[in-house]
Parts: C-alpha cells; structure tokens; sequence
C-alpha cells in the first residue's frame, strides 16, 4: 500500500504556553496564555535538519531525540507513513522546566505540523485523535488539551481515552507569570506528592475546582477562594520554597495566585486595573510578565507574519 503523498510547501504552526492546575483542579483543568513557539516545517528529500532559536537553543537536541521530532514521527505512524526528509525551525518562547507547558507545547506543535504536511491528513487524523495522541506522548492531559483547544480547558480520561471540553474564560482577567531563574523538574514535583490525601483535603479540592469553572468563566471576583489548593502545593513546596512563599504573599494580600502546573513559576489571574501593580509585587529573582488569554490554541498560520 502506498504511503502518505506531502505538501511541498513549508507551514508555520503556532502553539501556547499553558498553565495546569490553577490551583485545586489538579490534572485536570488548563488555561491557555498568549505566549508562543513557532514552528515550520517542510518535507525535503532526505535527511533531518533542525534548527532552534530562543528557548533551548544551548542545551536541546538536534535530532530524532528532539520531542518536537519524536512527536511528528508518532504522527506520521499515524498518518500512513514517515517522509524522506524533514527541514525544523524552530522559534522557541515559552520557559523550559517552569510549568508553563513547554513539552505540551513541542508535542502539539509536532503532531499539529506533521498532519498540516500530509494531504489528507485532517481526515487521518480528527482533533479528536489529535488529543489522544497528545495525552499519550505527554502521560496526561490537562496542558495537551489547553494547548490544542486555547481558552480554558477541563480534561478527563474515559476508558484510558483522553477527552477534554473548552469553555471561554471572562475577558476581565489578566493572567501575570512570575518565572523564576532557576527550573525544577516535573518530576522531582510529582515525587513529592502522597500516596494518599486526607478525605477531607479531597472534599475541599473537589468544591473549590468546581467553584474555579464558574469563577473563570463569569465570577472573577470568586477566583480567590476558587483557586485554594490542598492536594499537591504544599507537598510540592520543599522542591520550590521561593515560589511557595511568592503564592502566600500574594494570596495574603487578596491575589488570586497558585503554582502554574508543576512549577516553580507563579501564575496570578487579576484584573487589568490592578496588573501592573501586582506584576511588581515579585522583588529580585523573578521575571515578571503580564500574558493575555490565548482563545486558538495551536493552530496553522501563514508562513509570512
């Protein structure tokens, strides 16, 4: 059987940061932020050429151990067939190790690209698979979906498939990233955390990320109490102790602020008259940065832009 025919032409694919959690919706819920790699691909004749700048730039691979590569190469499996060559730029913004999604993001980014090459490749490959395909090279779903979807996302696995909904944050809200210097690993986060919690640390957690969808969406002035957290930030905290004192400050002086996904930078969700002021709330050792809402996602952009 004949393989997958492809595009000559390059394409540019454009995906956000992310921010998991958002406090008590752990591994579930997701926000997407006007903060952006780019991307562009083009099919060649042989071989593997990729080139970064920006983010990473010093320190990732250059070949198939690259994610982004590791990535479009599941897809093409997907898609019928892998390309003789491959031609990657890549232009890279979002922070690497600070829980702010980089890896959904050079997932996305691949599966995204690599289906955009392919003729036909949206009917090979729906959004619906594209998500599936995503949670199963990240190992969960929540920053794969805001990535993919833009807005505000809730994830769930259903029989070991990944599922996820949109819905539209209020425009009123200003999110600010506080990044520190220094990165941690996700999984250094995740070790910390209990087998087990207590039952009533559960009950709080389920109330306050229910409480954090109708606060996002069209109760701002809740998102304070919505965004309490029980389950993973205070067991995180040895791991990141700065960004743990920054989120109390904040929250003491009535900021909406958690640890953006596993850390270590700080997200606070304000509004735009008090944004400024709370962006130079964070003192030496933090870059501060007021971000927009992103609505689209990853998406295909034209080439010249």
């Amino acid at each position: 059987m004949a393989g997958p025919a492809f595009r000559a032409a390059a394409v540019r694919v454009r995906t956000p940061a992310t921010s998991a959690n958002l406090g008590p919706g752990f591994d579930a819920l997701g926000l997407s932020l006007g903060l952006y790699d780019d991307v562009v691909v083009r099919v060649a004749d042989s071989g593997l050429h990729v080139d970064i700048a920006g983010e990473g730039a010093d320190t990732l691979p250059r070949d198939e151990r690259h994610l982004l590569v590791r990535s479009m190469r599941a897809a093409f499996d997907v898609l019928g067939g892998q390309p003789r060559g491959l031609e990657i730029v890549c232009a890279n913004r979002i922070p690497h190790g600070r829980g702010l999604g980089s890896s959904s993001a050079a997932i996305c980014a691949g599966i995204v690209a690599a289906r955009a090459v392919t003729i036909g490749g949206e009917q090979k490959l729906d959004d619906a698979a594209l998500l599936e395909l995503a949670n199963e090279i990240e190992g969960h779903p929540d920053n794969v979906a805001a990535c993919l979807l833009g807005g505000f996302t809730l994830a769930w696995t259903d029989t070991g498939s990944a599922r996820a909904i949109r819905m539209e944050p209020a425009a009123s809200i200003v999110p600010v990233v506080f990044v520190p210097g220094k990165p941690v690993l996700t999984e250094t986060a995740r070790g910390l955390l209990p087998r087990t919690v207590p039952h009533g640390d559960a009950a709080a957690n389920a109330g306050r990320a229910a409480l954090l969808v109708e606060a996002l969406t069209r109760r701002p002035e809740l998102l304070l109490a919505a965004t309490e957290d029980r389950l993973h930030q205070d067991y995180r905290a040895p791991a990141m102790p700065e960004s743990t004192g920054l989120v109390n400050r904040l929250r003491a002086d009535g900021v909406p602020a958690v640890i953006s996904g596993a850390g270590p930078t700080v997200l606070a969700l304000v509004e735009e008259a008090t944004a400024d002021k709370v962006a130079a709330l964070a003192g030496e050792g933090w870059a501060a940065n007021r971000l927009t809402l992103d609505a689209d996602g990853t998406c295909v952009l034209p080439l010249a832009g």
